[in-house]
């Protein structure tokens, strides 16, 4: 999957859901964006972004600007989602991995909030698929979350529906693409 389907419905869930926020989208750290193809389970990426997005909202006041950057940096494929927001200290920033924390006075905290297991998901999502997260945070300074993810460079093409599943072979042993086929 390219995560320039991710950022594009990460833009369109941010103005749908606040539509004085300004969202732009652009290349990591500036430039147009860029593709960006992972090797991934999507409905759990998708989860990762939506969990950066949902934080947007909840940590940062209305109308707040949001930027999304997509592309590929040293090999590696980046999406990364940036706030104006109040940011958070480096104490903060340190915990904001840790299941059940949250930041509360320095995040703007206008509603209710979750349970503080949203960017510990975040992070073991990321980190499951080979990849990891940064947070660039001060206060008064907003707050970036870069997603580093390993760059999907296989041109072999998907197999069409009902075709079989080829097989891969680790280590001697035969290991079938799906569970439900079996090595011969």
């Amino acid at each position: 999957m390219d995560l320039r389907t991710l950022a594009a419905d990460a833009l369109r869930d941010l103005k749908a859901l606040d539509l004085t926020r300004t969202v732009t989208l652009t290349g990591p750290g500036g430039g147009a964006p860029g593709g960006a193809p992972v090797m991934g389970d999507e409905a759990r990426l998708r989860q990762v972004m939506s969990n950066l997005v949902g934080n947007a909202m909840t940590h940062t006041p209305a109308g707040t600007p949001v930027h999304i950057g997509v592309g590929t940096d040293r090999g590696r494929a980046v999406l990364e989602l940036s706030d104006q927001g109040p940011g958070m200290t480096a104490e903060q920033a340190g915990h904001a991995f840790d299941r059940f924390y949250r930041a509360d006075t320095a995040r703007g905290r206008t509603r209710s909030g979750g349970a503080g297991l949203g960017l510990s998901i975040v992070h073991s999502l990321v980190t499951v698929h080979g990849g990891r997260v940064v947070i660039d945070t001060a206060p008064g300074q907003g707050a970036t979350f870069r997603i580093v993810l390993p760059l999907h460079t296989d041109t072999t093409p998907e197999p069409a529906r009902g075709e079989p599943l080829p097989q891969l072979v680790t280590r001697g042993r035969c290991r079938a693409r799906s569970h439900r086929r079996r090595c011969p």
